[in-house]
C-alpha cells in the first residue's frame, strides 16, 4: 500500500500536491529547497510567494533536508524540468517509485523526463502525473482530472488509488512517454495560442491553431514511440485546452505579452513562476528534427521565443502547401 507521500519541490504544483496527498489520506512529506521559505511555510503553513490562500494541514511535514521526503512508498517530484538532473543526481533513491510532475524537455539532451530520470537513477521504477491541473484549483479541491503513466500499469493504478479524493480523480495508462511528451508540447502551443490573442487574430485563428497544434503533438508522440491516443487524453488535449484558452495560464499569458510586442527578457523579469514553454519550445522542435516531425506550428513558435519576427513566421505559415486533413 503507498501511505507515504515525499514531494520534491514547493512551487505551486508541489504545494497542491502536498495539500492533495494529504486531502486523500496519505502521510506527507514536502521538501522545500530554500531554508528560508521552508522555515516561512513552516510558520505560516501557506505558501505565500507561490500559493497564497492555500492552507497546508499542520499534519504535513516540511522539512528542508531531502532525505526525509525520499523515505516514503511514492516520491512525487514537483522540480522544474530544467533543473530535474541538477537537484536529483548523486540521491540515494530507497526504491520508491519517483512520479514526475514537472512538464518539459531537457533542452541539453532533448529527452523526457522520464528518460532524465532513468539515467539518474536507473531501474527505479518511474510514473509520470499530468493533465489539465491549475495549481491553486487543485489545492482549492475543485473537480480536478489527471493520468498516472507507468510502463506497469499496475503501478500506475495503484499511484491512481493512493492520490485519489473525493474532487481528484487519476487516471491509470501505461504509456508514460506520450504523457510525457504531450505535458511538454502543449506549453509551446499555449504560448502560440496567447500570440493569437495578443496580435488580435482572431477566435478562428485561435481555433485553427489549437487543432492543427494537436495535430501535430499527435505526430510527434507517434513518432517517439507513445501511442497516438495518448495526445488525445487528459495529458494531450485536455492539458492543450486548459492550458491554450485560459488566463490564468503562464504559457498563454506570456504568449499575449509577446503578440503586443513585448520583449521576452521584460516579461520573464517581472515573473516569479516559469513559463515551460519558453525552454521546451526549442527542444521540442529539435527532438521533432530528430525523428523527422513536421512541426510548423511549434517551429513558428520557438523562433519568435528566440526573437523572431511574429508577422514574418504568421506569412510563412500561412504560405505553406495545402494538405489534406489527416
Amino acid at each position: 500500500m503507498i501511505q507515504r507521500i515525499g514531494i520534491l519541490g514547493a512551487g505551486a504544483w508541489g504545494t497542491a500536491l502536498a495539500v492533495t496527498a494529504q486531502r486523500a489520506g496519505r502521510d506527507v512529506t514536502l521538501w522545500v529547497r530554500r531554508s528560508v521559505q521552508a522555515a516561512t511555510l513552516f510558520a505560516r503553513r501557506e505558501n505565500l510567494l507561490h500559493l497564497p490562500g492555500a492552507m497546508l494541514d499542520p499534519a504535513i511535514r516540511i522539512t528542508n533536508a531531502i532525505e526525509p521526503a525520499l523515505e516514503a512508498d511514492a516520491v512525487l517530484v514537483a522540480l522544474p524540468a530544467q533543473h530535474l538532473r541538477e537537484h536529483l543526481a548523486g540521491l540515494s533513491w530507497s526504491g520508491a517509485p519517483a512520479v514526475l510532475c514537472a512538464k518539459g524537455i531537457e533542452k541539453t539532451s532533448l529527452k523526457t523526463m522520464p528518460e532524465v530520470m532513468a539515467e539518474i537513477a536507473p531501474g527505479l521504477p518511474v510514473a509520470v502525473l499530468s493533465g489539465p491541473t491549475f495549481a491553486p484549483e487543485v489545492a482549492a479541491g475543485k473537480p480536478t482530472a489527471v493520468v498516472i503513466a507507468a510502463r506497469d500499469l499496475g503501478l500506475a493504478e495503484r499511484l491512481a488509488v493512493a492520490l485519489a479524493a473525493a474532487s481528484f480523480r487519476p487516471y491509470a495508462s501505461d504509456d508514460p512517454l506520450g504523457v510525457a511528451l504531450g505535458g511538454a508540447a502543449k506549453n509551446v502551443l499555449a504560448i502560440g495560442c496567447g500570440i493569437v490573442l495578443g496580435r488580435a487574430l482572431g477566435e478562428n485563428a485561435r481555433a485553427a491553431l489549437l487543432t492543427r497544434g494537436l495535430a501535430e503533438l499527435a505526430r510527434l508522440v507517434d513518432a517517439a514511440g507513445g501511442r497516438r491516443e495518448t495526445a488525445m487524453g487528459l495529458s494531450g488535449a485536455g492539458d492543450l485546452i486548459l492550458t491554450a484558452t485560459s488566463l490564468q495560464s503562464r504559457n498563454t499569458t506570456l504568449g499575449i505579452a509577446l503578440g503586443q510586442g513585448r520583449p521576452l527578457a521584460e516579461i520573464l523579469a517581472e515573473r516569479t513562476s516559469i513559463a515551460e514553454g519558453v525552454e521546451s519550445a526549442p527542444a521540442v522542435v529539435a527532438l521533432a528534427r530528430r525523428l523527422g516531425v513536421d512541426m510548423p506550428i511549434s517551429e513558428a513558435v520557438a523562433a519568435i521565443v528566440q526573437g523572431g519576427d511574429i508577422d514574418a513566421e504568421l506569412r510563412r505559415l500561412l504560405a505553406r502547401p495545402l494538405k489534406r486533413e489527416a
